[in-house]
């Protein structure tokens, strides 16, 4: 039968910023906008706007009996019958550590995806970068780009890849300290228990963790039929089937017992899961994230199958 699938070549990382400016344009401004207002009133990371000892003026509110009088705003209070109190903003600095699986198994296309895994795992991490980066937050890169604010943040990665690729395998975090969110974006296809041995230490040390799992629709499908080779990418071992087809129900159940294996044990560290077809828009995972270091979990909605 025809090929089904191949192995692409690496995705320039210029080309890949294009399309993720263009993709971050998908997710309105107004949503980003919403998002911050929304954490104004919690201790959140987005936007990390609450009362408290920062200079900057935040809101006008009512003054609350007991309160000191020295917090009143006397001029506002003068334009009508209340009395207001001039709050100012708390800021806590926060970084959110970006990186994507570049191994030999990201760079598999089939003919029922619409892009390779690498090229969506880099679109959704820049992307994700121009998006955060827009909102004020600080973004870094495991490996390759020390924690930047700057609304430029997704150029100077991308910059950053090129200059120093990103590692095949699970990143070294030794350089992430305190209380910061790392978004990891790849297609885990790892044993559950090895990736977890990996990513349960990190959580441990009060990460929070958001992994988006990458996936070829061919890999959870398994649309093979009659004489098929099949290649490991990684070590290049090969194994062929006479008639592909009879292998479909195992291998699906295998799959998904163990993406539901790595999401269950995820869940347990309080991590995010979701799980995104290349077949499925990249706007679908990259509104989940967004929505999820928003810390509004039960908005996000995930793209490919659970």
């Amino acid at each position: 039968m025809a090929s089904i699938g191949h192995i692409v070549a690496r995705t320039p990382s210029g080309e890949v910023l294009s399309r993720a400016q263009q993709r971050a344009m998908l997710v309105p401004d107004c949503l980003v906008e919403a998002r911050r207002i929304a954490n104004t009133v919690i201790s959140g990371w987005h936007g990390r706007r609450k009362r408290g000892i920062g200079e900057n003026f935040w809101q006008f509110r009512p003054y609350s009996e007991g309160e000191s009088l020295s917090r009143i705003d006397w001029r506002r209070s003068a334009r009508d019958d209340h009395t207001y109190v001039r709050d100012r903003e708390w800021e806590a600095a926060h970084t959110i550590w970006l990186w994507a699986d570049l191994s030999p198994s990201m760079m598999y296309k089939s003919t029922l995806g619409a892009v390779s895994k690498e090229s969506r795992a880099l679109v959704l991490m820049l992307a994700l970068a121009e998006i955060l980066a827009r909102s004020g937050e600080r973004i870094g890169c495991p490996g390759v780009m020390e924690p930047v604010s700057a609304r430029n943040a997704a150029e100077r990665l991308a910059t950053a890849i090129m200059l120093s690729p990103l590692a095949e395998g699970l990143p070294g975090t030794s350089m992430i300290r305190g209380t910061s969110d790392l978004v990891l974006i790849g297609d885990f296809l790892d044993p559950a228990e090895k990736v977890m041995d990996r990513l349960g230490p990190l959580a441990r040390r009060g990460l929070r963790g958001h992994v988006v799992e990458i996936a070829d629709p061919a890999e959870e499908v398994f649309p093979y039929a009659g004489r098929t080779e099949f290649t490991d990418p990684e070590t290049g071992e090969k194994l062929t089937a006479g008639r592909a087809e009879i292998l479909r129900d195992d291998y699906q159940r295998a799959y998904l017992a163990r993406r539901d294996s790595l999401g269950t044990n995820l869940r347990h560290l309080g991590w995010t899961f979701i799980p995104h077809r290349t077949d499925r828009p990249a706007s679908e995972a990259l509104v989940a994230v967004h929505m999820y270091l928003s810390g509004m979990p039960s908005r996000a909605t995930h793209g490919g199958a659970l």
